[in-house]
């Protein structure tokens, strides 16, 4: 089968699945992307580049359009050229997120399309006006996100098949189109993350074990959208209900989601100023962005992990720590619900309310046998669901020769 993967931060989503159909001999596995990033084995790649950038005078509304065509240009003649050198796809396979795909059939007509469906944007019931903190005053944010999702419409008609991550992810999308995704996760490596009893590591100066009471939070940049403002508000009275405790806040100073911060300062910076003197910031520690294996043992560290997140897409950083065994306090959020059953796998918290998020922190924290019965059961569920070798590449591969 010839195979080619477009996402313009290749492999991204596909680092398991690209690499596993190039191992059958039978099967010529292309990737078209702008990225440089190292191309997992077997797979062959091939690079475009843009050659323009955006309108200054174009209607504001149609920004995020223009700049998708401009990138769906790209790979148009990116394709064109593949195809002049004789390689013609059974099957090509797409984030639709950047626009890259949108032209793609228009090479290839006999080629099936199948998207990976990440997000179709909601202006009711989804992370828009979720928390009334952020709730956008913009009269035309309806119809500014209807034109954000005509890149996906113009996809959605074209194509062949979908693949979603997670159900509340499928459930975002056009009615018409869900019967075409399939749920199945990217995967996650439970060999490879899992709990670690012995595990020590030296962070920000520090010797860790686990006999150290460690709270972690992640993101990948601290935002809003990942409720870190609100993690942020419930630290004083986490920090004075477990004074033993260390705070570890894993993720960078940008943005990834989401509106930006008021312009001189980051949302990290904002939030910590707003309860700074409040907390020992001797046990508080920003680390940034942690190398994977640092991450890893950070996860396999914690006493309790808290996560929280906006009706969105659901954070890898959250199974991961399924994996390694947390014992979790999440928001009580449609994504969330999915993988934390109250009381089962985690224990769920109303997104906002700071008081609910500390006093389920320090009930962990005072009961090692309840912390040891939700992370063995947060892993036993990875295990069974989202397992990359046993559950999740196998589904991925039927689901590409079905």
């Amino acid at each position: 089968m010839n195979v080619l993967f477009i996402h313009q931060n290749f492999p991204a989503q596909f680092v398991h699945l690209a690499p596993a159909l190039a191992a059958d001999p039978k099967n010529d596995i292309r990737a078209l992307t702008p990225s440089k990033r190292p191309c997992p084995t077997g797979v062959k790649l091939h690079t475009y580049s843009i050659k323009r950038s955006g309108s200054k005078e174009i209607h504001p509304w149609l920004i995020d359009m223009e700049t998708k065509t401009i990138r769906a240009e790209a790979a148009f003649w990116g394709a064109m050229q593949l195809k002049k050198e004789g390689f013609m796809p059974d099957l090509i396979i797409a984030h639709p997120g950047w626009g890259e795909s949108l032209f793609l059939k228009d090479v290839w007509p006999n080629a099936k399309l199948a998207l990976y469906c990440e997000f179709y944007y909601q202006t009711v019931g989804g992370d828009v006006n979720f928390d009334p903190e952020f709730s956008t005053q913009e009269l035309d944010m309806a119809c500014r996100l209807r034109l954000k999702n005509a890149n996906f419409d113009l996809h959605l008609l074209q194509a062949d098949a979908g693949i979603s991550p997670t159900h509340y992810q499928r459930s975002t999308f056009p009615k018409y189109f869900q019967d075409k995704i399939s749920v199945i996760h990217d995967g996650i490596d439970t060999n490879r993350i899992k709990p670690n009893p012995q595990v020590t590591m030296r962070l920000s100066g520090m010797e860790l074990t686990k006999n150290d009471e460690i709270i972690t939070f992640v993101n990948r940049n601290l935002e809003p959208m990942r409720g870190y403002h609100i993690f942020m508000r419930a630290l004083p009275k986490i920090l004075k209900d477990n004074p033993k405790a260390r705070v570890i806040i894993v993720g960078g100073d940008d943005v990834s989601y989401g509106s930006k911060p008021p312009a001189g300062t980051t949302w990290k910076q904002l939030f910590l100023n707003e309860v700074c003197e409040q907390l020992d910031m001797s046990r508080v520690h920003f680390v940034g962005k942690l190398p994977y294996p640092d991450f890893i043992q950070l996860l396999q560290l914690s006493t309790v992990h808290v996560y929280l997140t906006y009706p969105f897409v659901l954070s890898w950083s959250l199974l991961e720590a399924m994996s390694a065994g947390c014992a979790i306090v999440a928001s009580d959020t449609a994504p969330v619900r999915e993988v934390i059953r109250h009381n089962e796998t985690g224990l769920l918290v109303d997104f906002f309310d700071v008081n609910a998020i500390a006093d389920q922190v320090f009930n962990l924290f005072k009961n090692s046998t309840e912390r040891s019965r939700l992370g063995e059961a947060a892993r036993e569920y990875i295990l069974k669901q989202y397992d990359l070798e046993r559950v999740c590449l196998p589904r991925q591969i039927v689901w590409i020769y079905s």
